[in-house]
């Protein structure tokens, strides 16, 4: 019985650190004259099977968010729990929910991003989509890079020590 029970806590163990990993990496696309992208084949191969419908939304920064729909309905969930009442939740919702657009992949494996989402973010024809656990970020190349050349080695060290100072190493 012992036996048992522990490997069922490593089989849950490993299933948390499964879907707890998310995606990673970062991946180079162009954007082409009818504002459409083709989401690279390595990226394609972290999202779950027959993954085909997104939300994409103003970032946090000039960036756009690619949430695959998983992702986004846990998110509404959150959203939806809010006070109505707080004007604070209120103006959040607006300039979160606001622009988010349900995207597909083509037949051949693009995403057609909407004029108003392009016009906010994405002033080039080369981005860059970046992992951010469980979504992808899509920056312009160009404001891509400028954020590793403005951040030193020393900033990112003092922020990862800030950030990470509470969080409790996992067995």
């Amino acid at each position: 019985m012992v036996k048992c029970v522990n490997l069922c806590e490593q089989v849950v163990k490993t299933l948390q650190l499964l879907t707890m990993t998310g995606f990673h990496g970062e991946y180079q696309s162009t954007i082409d004259a009818k504002g459409r992208f083709l989401l690279p084949g390595s990226l394609k191969k972290q999202l779950a099977e027959g993954e085909t419908h997104f939300i994409v939304s103003r970032g946090f920064e000039k960036c756009l968010t690619l949430y695959p729909i998983k992702s986004w309905q846990g998110i509404l969930d959150r959203i939806s729990q809010l006070n109505d009442f707080d004007p604070k939740v209120r103006q959040f919702r607006r300039q979160f929910l606001g622009g988010a657009t349900e995207v597909e992949l083509d037949g051949a494996g693009r995403i057609l991003l909407p004029a108003t989402l392009r016009e906010f973010a994405l002033p080039g024809k080369e981005i860059v989509l970046a992992a951010a656990l469980d979504r992808f970020e899509i920056w312009d190349a160009s404001k891509y890079k400028q954020l590793f050349e403005d951040f030193s080695a020393d900033e990112f060290s003092n922020l990862a020590q800030e950030v990470m100072a509470g969080i409790k190493k996992q067995d």
